[in-house]
């Protein structure tokens, strides 16, 4: 059995910030690339940011220059720094990623959090 859960969210006015993080847990052997969505009402799930093993990152342009996103490979976590909040970003923001169950890379599991709320709002 294994999970992923975020935490962070919460509602908070325009230009400030909140630090998401998305921990993983269960039986795996590692973890490939580490994913944010967000999904706001009547609009598509959409890819905010990714992250691979080795730290290297990419952003949708609507964060870039905003956002952060950060791994620790010890603690099995993924954090998403969000800085200058605009009511744009508001959305359920959801952790998504691969987990490995072998060392040979045989055996994986594609794994969504529950998602947590951000709202930014006067």
């Amino acid at each position: 059995q294994v999970q992923l859960v975020e935490s962070g969210g919460g509602l908070v006015q325009p230009g400030g910030s909140l630090r998401l993080s998305c921990a993983a847990s269960g039986t795996f052997f590692s973890i490939g690339i580490m994913y944010w969505y967000r999904q706001a009402p009547g609009k598509q799930r959409e890819l905010v940011a990714h992250i691979a093993g080795g730290g290297s990152t990419n952003y949708a342009d609507s964060v870039k220059g905003r956002f952060t996103i950060s791994r620790d490979n010890a603690k099995n976590t993924a954090d998403l720094q969000m800085d200058d909040l605009k009511p744009e970003d508001t959305a359920v923001y959801y952790c998504h990623a691969r987990l490995f169950t072998s060392s040979a890379y045989s055996i994986w599991l594609d794994v969504w959090g529950q998602g947590t709320q951000v709202t930014v709002s006067s």
